[in-house]
């Protein structure tokens, strides 16, 4: 009789950490090292730079730094400016915030229906989105201009005073704030767009079915589904209010009355490049840093909350 041929086993998997072949981990470096690698280059060591250089008073011009430890810390904290700094910074943050939001998911709820022309109407309010921050900011400060500009046009013919927007520090926080918004609208409308197409209806029709009104399948229905979406946006929309410079500086150079307009990032451009106070400029970017990275944690650690 013939022997039947010995069957050949495969051979086991090398593997590494936790069951896992190396190769996996091979091909995880392979992927993630050149990331790495660039953000360590272009944001870590620069962050690191320029909570280093907090703690040392050096004009930009100098080729020298003089080591002062809490100093500036100590001098932002005293100054009387710093808290109109912040106070501007609140307050156009949250109506950038809340704003946009709002108003995207408005916008978005009426163009997610089937209207003639919706999508010529979903391209005019991305596109500002698109455009470069200055030159909206040029643009809107024809539109705000208390002596032939669009605004005041439409207050004269409804019979109202128009303000000064570039001389009235409130008003001209909300000029910013508003020419901020329009620019912004696009980014909020188009995720919420998204995300409202992902909507259940079975949900929808059921709350219908059973004769929820309106207001209550909004509250109710819609909005625990949009949830994830809400506080991805309210991250990314924050993150980004927080760092506008380019729309505040074009229409009103952080003023007026010195600091009628200026934000924290407004601050770090003028006190570095400016007053040349690098030092000092660099310990209100690292405040703001630390603030940043707070809120960002806390709405993360709600987000992951209520997904739990």
């Amino acid at each position: 009789m013939r022997s039947r041929p010995e069957r050949v086993l495969p051979q086991p998997k090398v593997r590494g950490w936790r069951g896992r072949p190396w190769s996996d981990y091979a091909l995880f470096v392979v992927l993630v090292a050149p990331n790495l690698i660039l953000l360590s280059v272009f944001v870590y060591r620069p962050l690191l730079d320029n909570i280093r250089l907090s703690f040392f008073d050096w004009n930009i011009s100098d080729t020298t730094a003089i080591f002062i430890g809490f100093d500036n810390y100590r001098e932002w904290w005293g100054r009387a400016d710093s808290w109109e700094v912040v106070t501007n910074t609140v307050i156009f943050t949250l109506a950038a915030v809340v704003g946009s939001m709002a108003l995207g998911l408005a916008l978005a709820l009426l163009l997610d229906r089937k209207l003639f022309g919706r999508n010529v109407v979903r391209s005019a309010v991305f596109a500002p989105f698109v455009i470069s921050g200055a030159a909206i900011g040029v643009a809107f400060q024809f539109v705000f201009d208390p002596g032939f500009g669009l605004v005041q046009d439409l207050l004269h013919q409804v019979g109202l005073p128009v303000p000064d927007f570039y001389q009235d520090p409130n008003w001209a926080l909300f000029m910013v704030t508003v020419t901020y918004l329009w620019k912004n609208l696009g980014y909020t409308f188009v995720i919420y767009l998204a995300a409202l197409q992902g909507v259940r209806q079975d949900l929808m029709e059921a709350a219908e079915i059973d004769g929820a009104s309106r207001r209550t399948t909004f509250t109710r229905v819609l909005m625990p589904q949009l949830r994830p979406t809400t506080f991805f946006l309210s991250i990314t929309v924050l993150l980004n209010s927080l760092q506008v410079f380019d729309i505040i500086y074009t229409m009103t150079r952080g003023g007026p009355l010195g600091t009628g307009t200026t934000t924290m990032v407004v601050q770090v451009y003028r006190e570095s490049f400016v007053n040349f106070r690098a030092g000092y400029g660099a310990t209100v970017a690292t405040i703001m840093f630390v603030v940043l990275l707070i809120v960002t944690l806390v709405q993360v650690r709600i987000m992951d909350r209520d997904e739990r």
